[in-house]
């Protein structure tokens, strides 16, 4: 692997203040460049979609060395698996499928209307805004920005104040591809958010948290923008009470310790029968140490990515400690805010790790008596992100997934399903609406316009008034049956 460029200094309060006065500007460039050319033919889209992989490809050890600066130690393979590759297989499925996704679809017409034709054409909306959260700052902005670019659309996109190194370097490699009438990229912190989400966007993409979602909404509804929102919370792990041990806890442990928890699909809490609950917790603790021996100072390890996120992570252990929970360690942290991963047993729900979404090292294990007590405990509180079954057979397993909601599933393991393309992603109730990948992404940043074409020769006089030609009178017949009689 060759040696990272060097990384840009993070901009300071006065490029926020620069970035918001150039927004509006951007965006009306944006909407005359739209204006001029609103429908991108399946080449130029193609085109768009390999230069931007390509960059990808050239400019993967300045993302990695970005973000690691921003997190203050990341692990290179897992930004280049989630943030790298994760757009660029999103790419490559666009560009496999894109032809049939541009297609007229043909749609059938009313008997009434038999010989007209009838079909659906995906148009492009125009401008996109998307805004980006720190955890995995370019897929979570780039994967967007190729829903955007396969529909056709051009693009604003708000970075996270959390990770301006990444900014930077996303800039750049998307200013060595798009106009700043096609893609444009902004930083700054609340006052830029702020500023972005009140733009009249013809759709908006939100990745964050469930508090600041409604913020983004009230904004959005005043330009009556619509939305795709997606937005985390309380993944539960499943195991059923046949499950494999030791394969969940490994599976579980990863999914805990990947970008150190801080990832909006981690498995959040283990839901696990009530007789293994201290099988299960002394496994997941040994999966993690075998993953991670060492923890401070690993660079296969990421931290968190900074002092109030980690002092966040403190205060949720402290809470848990004062109310009785057993915490154990599954490894030792240091002064580079790499955390371990903690596995807590004795959980209540007036903890604040029973109520939060954790984003971070903690695995709270609650116990159950019986599958349909854990699906009751799932379906009582908000829908999460994803679900995470272990070790049902076939039938029990249609049953967990006919009787809970959730955004997506991944079946004996976790996260999974959000890195195949061809499925869509996105929340249910409080994890989110709407979805941006594959043919639902594309669908989703498309305008779906009916169109219905009438038949030179067709009849269409025949419903003009004057009515109660006897053309008229059957139709009415036909349809609504003979009306009953006066009572």
């Amino acid at each position: 692997m060759s040696a990272a460029p060097a990384v840009a200094a993070p901009p300071d309060a006065r490029d926020d203040e620069a970035g918001i006065a150039r927004m509006a500007s951007v965006l009306a460039a944006q909407r005359r460049a739209f204006a001029a050319h609103p429908f991108p033919t399946l080449t130029e889209r193609r085109a768009k979609l390999q230069a931007l992989r390509a960059a990808l490809r050239r400019h993967q050890d300045r993302l990695a060395a970005a973000i690691s600066e921003d997190f203050g130690g990341r692990s290179v393979f897992e930004s280049k698996l989630a943030d790298v590759i994760g757009p660029v297989l999103e790419i490559n499925h666009a560009l496999g499928h894109l032809r049939r996704w541009m297609r007229r679809r043909r749609r059938h017409t009313e008997l009434v209307f038999a010989t007209n034709r009838a079909f659906v054409m995906s148009q492009p909306k125009g401008v996109v805004g998307i805004i980006a959260p720190w955890n995995f700052p370019v897929y979570l902005a780039l994967g967007p920005l190729v829903a955007a670019l396969a529909a056709g659309n051009r693009a604003l996109l708000k970075m996270s104040e959390s990770t301006p190194r990444t900014t930077a370097a996303v800039r750049a490699l998307l200013a060595e591809v798009f106009a700043e009438d096609e893609v444009a990229v902004f930083g700054g912190a609340v006052r830029a958010a702020q500023a972005f989400s009140a733009l009249p966007f013809d759709h908006m993409v939100f990745t964050g948290s469930p508090a600041i979602a409604p913020e983004i909404m009230r904004a959005a509804a005043a330009n009556l923008t619509p939305v795709t929102l997606e937005l985390g919370g309380k993944s539960p792990a499943l195991l059923a009470p046949s499950a494999d041990i030791e394969a969940a806890a490994r599976s579980i442990a990863h999914g805990k310790a990947f970008n150190a928890g801080q990832i909006c699909v981690a498995p959040d809490y283990a839901l696990v029968p009530r007789a293994r609950v201290a099988e299960f917790a002394a496994a997941a603790v040994r999966a993690f140490a075998a993953l991670y021996p060492v923890v401070s100072g690993n660079a296969d390890y990421t931290g968190i990515v900074n002092a109030r996120q980690h002092g966040r992570l403190e205060a949720l252990l402290a809470d848990a400690r004062a109310k009785g929970a057993i915490v154990t360690a599954a490894g030792t942290g240091g002064a580079d805010r790499r955390l371990p991963l903690f596995v807590v047993t004795g959980v209540r729900d007036d903890m604040r790790i029973a109520r939060e979404e954790l984003f971070g090292p903690i695995l709270p294990v609650i116990g159950y008596d019986s599958v349909d007590e854990a699906i009751a405990y799932v379906n009582a509180r908000p829908r999460p992100l994803a679900l995470y079954p272990f070790g049902f057979s076939a039938g029990a397993l249609g049953g967990v997934l006919d009787t809970t909601h959730s955004g997506g599933v991944t079946v004996n393991d976790w996260g999974w399903h959000v890195f195949n393309h061809d499925l869509p992603f996105g929340g249910s109730g409080t994890s989110g609406m709407g979805t941006y990948h594959g043919e639902e992404g594309f669908r989703e940043l498309s305008h779906q316009k009916a169109v219905f074409v009438r038949h030179r020769f067709f009849p269409v006089g025949l419903f003009y008034p004057p009515y109660g030609s006897w053309v008229q009178r059957f139709v009415v017949r036909f349809y609504l049956g003979k009306p009953p009689a006066d009572r």
